[in-house]
């Protein structure tokens, strides 16, 4: 992790029943960043440098992941418990609000957390993650049924925590650099770090928690209403879990939106194409 280690500090907050860990460069405003499944604040790499001389940026370790606490109960994971989690963090680190960035998993709970918290929000920046009320729709299509099927193989007991790390975890390589359209994005260092953080105790079936909650706690609550929070989305057109039409009507949730679509990229979009995800999101900041 040597590509932005040294610059880093690091840090742990106190929120909500749990110990969050969390990197940190820059003073100022706060840019907090929320990654995704199987990852952790190291996903968000290319980013931080970049913004750290304008913003405190953040990364957080999830609860469940890396270096945070990882409660047992599967209760623990509810989208309800994520948003308090983000609410302590940006309270804890002396701020009312920021500017929240996630992606995959992160970017559901920052939707989720925008609604909850709209004045805590400055701006709202998503990556391949739809709204939560089209992946609802979504998953009523059998292609996204298709796309999606790691889902509900993820509900079984025990079964997909031996499955990820059978062989040496290669499932993570496989979910990673297997997946990704730009195979340079990921070098064997990189995902060696994922892997050692997947390996730690309790780590696995604290990630996938995250998905044994998803239909009880996510996906189909029915009372969206519009987000008057400024949102960029960014989006790899060749993510093969989730599909581009799933951005399609966001506008019918969202006030003031902005979609930005990258062409030969895949879910991995802030790593698989930084230079591009760094651009897009300064200029949605600057306008």
């Amino acid at each position: 992790m040597s590509i932005v280690e040294n610059s880093l500090q690091h840090g742990y907050i106190n929120t909500n029943g749990v110990k969050l860990h969390y990197v940190t460069q820059g003073t100022g405003r706060l840019m907090l960043m929320l990654h995704g499944f199987p990852e952790f604040w190291y996903s968000w790499r290319h980013q931080i440098p970049e913004f750290a001389a304008d913003f405190q940026v953040v990364a957080v370790d999830l609860r469940g992941y890396n270096d945070s606490d990882k409660p047992k109960e599967q209760s623990a994971y509810v989208m309800d418990e994520l948003i308090q989690d983000v609410a302590g963090v940006i309270q804890g680190l002396g701020h009312d609000s920021c500017i929240l960035v996630g992606h995959d998993w992160g970017g559901a709970i920052a939707w989720n957390f925008a609604y909850a918290h709209p004045f805590m929000v400055e701006r709202l920046i998503i990556l391949n993650l739809p709204h939560p009320a089209k992946f609802a729709q979504g998953l009523s299509t059998p292609q996204q049924l298709l796309r999606s099927w790691y889902i509900f193989f993820f509900q079984l007991p025990w079964l997909p925590e031996l499955s990820l790390q059978s062989s040496d975890y290669q499932a993570i390589e496989n979910i990673l650099s297997g997946t990704a359209i730009n195979k340079s994005a990921f070098t064997p260092a990189d995902i060696d770090a994922y892997k050692d953080a997947a390996a730690k105790r309790g780590a696995l079936t604290a990630m996938l928690n995250y998905y044994r909650n998803v239909f009880s706690s996510f996906l189909f609550q029915k009372d969206w209403g519009i987000l008057e929070v400024p949102i960029l989305m960014i989006w790899g057109e060749n993510d093969t879990a989730l599909g581009k039409e799933l951005t399609y009507h966001t506008s019918n949730y969202v006030r003031h939106l902005q979609i930005k679509y990258i062409p030969d990229c895949g879910h991995w979009v802030q790593q698989e194409k930084p230079e591009l995800v760094n651009q897009y999101i300064r200029e949605f900041l600057v306008n």
